[in-house]
């Protein structure tokens, strides 16, 4: 394990490399959606615009994708993701809390 007073001497690739390597491996999805997040904000910020401009896009594309996935023959594919999902949140068809 990496001695955390260290962990500022590594590069930002180093970094980036340990934190994604620890997200993936842990299924930190938190971290990874944070990730997701941020990334069209620092590419603007380095200068990269049009970098910037296709990940926004592609990250909602990306969410359309996943909110509009219910309107297809991919909903049937992933039925047993929602009902695992409804399950273990304890969601009934007529919960008001939905």
């Amino acid at each position: 394990m990496t001695d955390p007073d260290n962990l500022d001497a590594l590069s930002s690739r180093e970094l980036h490399d340990l934190a994604v390597h620890r997200a993936v491996r842990h299924l930190d999805l938190a971290f990874l959606w944070q990730l997701l997040r941020e990334l069209p904000a620092g590419e603007a910020a380095v200068g990269h615009q049009e970098a910037a401009a296709s990940d926004a896009t592609h990250l909602s594309a990306l969410i359309s994708d996943a909110l509009g996935s219910g309107h297809s023959d991919v909903a049937e594919s992933l039925r047993p993701i929602y009902l695992d999902y409804l399950e273990k949140h304890g969601v009934t068809r007529h919960d008001p809390a939905q």
